[in-house]
């Protein structure tokens, strides 16, 4: 194999770069055409049924709302952003759920009138039975039944009617490019469930048995076959983008949801220019992509992608660091840290990118690692940790590292006692409190080795040689909680072999290779907390399938309140007391963590409160004008008000009075006595 060279150019920046002088021709794919915690539910438009079986615009949206509301709940909040997961109303308005919605019945439009083949009840009974049975999270399906309130019509039209108009709109469009959109201007959906329909609520699959399991993801409606693309998983779904198939660079990717086990296409609208080997980090509300290359030039600018409005919003470019491929990016909680990378020349510099303020700092420059690229970087919490790499000279991979602490802007070097041997393309992952390295490639020979670093001690242990997998690199690993998988990768051949292994036993433990995906590398794979999900690379053609990953994990990373609790008002200020004064805040102590609010739906005098502030179990709402009136007064919670332990609150009543006090009379005043003036001699 050919050595990297100072010399490279940027059309390695695809998946198949020249040093490995192997000949991949890729076929290219027609891209699909399409056009916290706490939430605030529409209360007048969730009915719990509907008495003349239609659905009308309003109510669509106010169904699509309660689907918002389950995804909301399960998208990530990483642990260290140092603000409170806001409510779903900070992240999409009512307007973006009317789009929603409109989208969706367009596109049902176009099919019946364009292409002549609408949407039939038969159609739509078929694809909630699909999702039922192929679900990958049967939890969370249950949770979007229930939030449609277990109503077969309403899971046809609101959840089944979406993902089936999207993927037989992208299937019309493979074959005809013609202006369907012109033929379906939007018409509100009135009266679009006929009343002598009749659908079967299907029974949703509990799945496999979690252990050393393989499953296809769904191939049907997916992105575009590439490869060296980004995946980030946001407690909901997995985003894919960007990447090459060998021949062009794509600005094209896909929402896979194991809820629905379905995709939907990224939009395109504002999004990035197309590129490969690029950077992805999750913040909790977007995806953030930046750098790579677009087969000519090496990027500095990016995205940020929210899949709850499927909207992009351009990343600044002031003080950006200089355009570059193959750097690493780890997000802090509030701040995406960029290092490395190549662009001519192998980089040593950074920058720290702030979505709030859409601005760049650079990173420090002082004791800074070597310049290179391939490297790995991960987060400790406090600390970004990189390793490895290739850089010019020889020998051009390394095994050396730094530790950049952004609140101090500065490095420290990693230690090299008992370091693993030199490396690049290899992986690596965070446990809590070691960083895992493994595989990879010293421009020499392909490597299975590895090593554990604990920055606490600055030490490095080996990992066990006993029953590791074979050697590669272009593999992926994640991490389980307990259980480092890796997966994929080259060493002449392609592999669908694995291994998970357990840093508590230093041992190590194949992966299944039954119903596994096909041998690949430059794939992507992410954790959701019960499984691991793999998507597209190259073997040697550019990839759209995948697979799914399952064993015997952690619990998810995403908290969920115990069934078993129950949603109860503990305590409510003012209730059952006499008050002196017009209260403007009244104070709810729940029996539960609080997961959704809706203050409309706290009632004084039958007025709902204004705003509302939320800290664990506690909820503050706020009256702009007290609604206070002398005498009695009712405090009222209606039943879809608060949601906590994932469940609705109970419907709860109390009163109070309200006994201004009386000021004290003030007294009068003693008149003065004017003494008599002496007679003047």
């Amino acid at each position: 194999m050919e050595t990297k060279s100072k010399n490279r150019t940027t059309d390695e920046g695809g998946f198949l770069s020249r040093r490995f002088l192997i000949a991949l021709p890729l076929c290219a794919i027609a891209c699909a055409i399409t056009t916290g915690t706490l939430l605030a539910f529409m209360r007048a438009e969730v009915p719990a049924k509907l008495s003349n079986r239609t659905l009308t615009f309003k109510e669509r949206v106010g169904y699509q709302r309660a689907i918002e509301d389950v995804y909301w709940r399960h998208r990530i909040w990483p642990k260290g952003r140092p603000d409170a997961k806001p409510s779903l109303d900070a992240v999409i308005s009512q307007a973006q759920l009317e789009k929603k919605v409109g989208n969706y019945w367009r596109k049902s439009q176009a099919l019946e009138n364009y292409w002549q083949q609408p949407i039939t009840a038969a159609q739509l009974q078929i694809e909630m039975e699909r999702m039922a049975r192929d679900t990958k999270q049967p939890q969370m399906l249950r949770e979007l039944f229930e939030s449609l309130g277990n109503d077969p019509l309403v899971i046809a039209e609101c959840l089944a009617r979406p993902i089936l108009s999207e993927r037989l709109v992208t299937n019309f469009l493979a074959h005809d490019q013609g202006s369907w959109g012109a033929s379906a201007e939007f018409q509100t959906p009135n009266g679009t469930a006929a009343a002598d329909v009749s659908y079967t609520l299907p029974a949703i699959s509990d799945g496999a048995a979690c252990s050393d399991i393989w499953a296809a993801t769904n191939a049907t409606n997916t992105p575009t076959a590439r490869a060296s693309h980004t995946a980030v998983w946001t407690g909901t779904e997995m985003i894919v983008w960007g990447g090459s198939t060998g021949s062009s660079y794509l600005n094209t990717g896909g929402l896979y949801n194991p809820g629905t086990d379905s995709w939907t296409a990224t939009s395109t609208t504002n999004a990035p220019d197309a590129r490969a080997s690029h950077t992805a980090v999750w913040t909790g509300t977007e995806m953030i992509v930046w750098g790579g290359n677009d087969g000519s030039n090496f990027l500095n600018t990016g995205g940020r992608y929210n899949p709850g409005t499927d909207s992009w919003t351009a990343t600044s470019t002031t003080n950006a660091p200089v355009g570059r491929q193959e750097s690493t990016a780890v997000w802090t909680g509030s701040e995406m840290i960029v290092w490395g990378g190549f662009n001519g020349t192998y980089l040593s510099s950074g920058g720290r990118y702030n979505p709030s303020a859409d601005s760049w700092i650079a990173t420090g420059v002082l004791i800074v690692p070597k310049g290179r690229a391939d490297h790995s970087a991960i987060w400790t919490g406090s600390e970004m940790i990189v390793w490895g790499g290739f850089t010019a000279g020889i020998p051009s991979a390394l095994n050396d590292g730094g530790r950049y602490n952004p609140g101090a802007d500065s490095w420290i070097e990693t230690s090299t006692v008992n370091v693993p041997p030199r490396r690049f393309y290899h992986s690596a992952i965070w446990t809590g409190n070691e960083m895992i390295i493994w595989g990879g490639w010293n421009d020499q020979d392909f490597l299975n080795t590895g090593g554990r670093y604990n920055p606490d001690t600055d030490s490095w242990i080996a990992t066990s040689m006993t029953n590791v997998p074979g050697t590669r690199f272009g593999h992926r690993a994640v991490w389980t909680g307990s259980e480092m998988i890796v997966w994929g990768g080259w060493d002449s051949s392609f592999f669908n072999t694995g291994g998970r292994f357990d840093p508590s036993t230093d041992s190590w433990t194949p992966t299944s290779t039954t119903d596994a995906p096909s041998a690949r590398w430059f794939h992507t794979a992410v954790w959701t907390g019960n499984e691991m999900l793999v998507w597209g690379g190259a073997n040697p053609n550019a990839l759209d399938t995948g697979g799914r990953y399952c064993t015997q994990s952690s619990p998810t990373a995403t908290p969920t309140a115990t069934p078993q609790q129950t949603c109860t008002v503990k305590e409510v200020s003012s209730c059952n007391n006499v008050v002196s004064s017009p209260p403007t805040d009244f104070i709810v102590e729940m029996s539960c963590l609080v997961d959704q609010v809706q203050p409309s739906g706290f009632r004084v005098n039958d007025i709902g409160a204004n705003s509302f502030k939320v800290s664990k179990s506690t909820i503050t709402f706020h009256f702009n004008t007290s609604p206070v009136v002398p005498g009695l007064n009712t405090i009222h919670i209606l039943n879809d008000a608060i949601t906590c332990c994932i469940r609705l609150v109970s419907e709860f009543t109390c009163t109070f009075t309200y006994v201004p006090t009386t000021p004290a009379p003030r007294p009068m005043p003693t008149p003065r006595v004017r003494p008599t003036p002496l007679p003047r001699p």
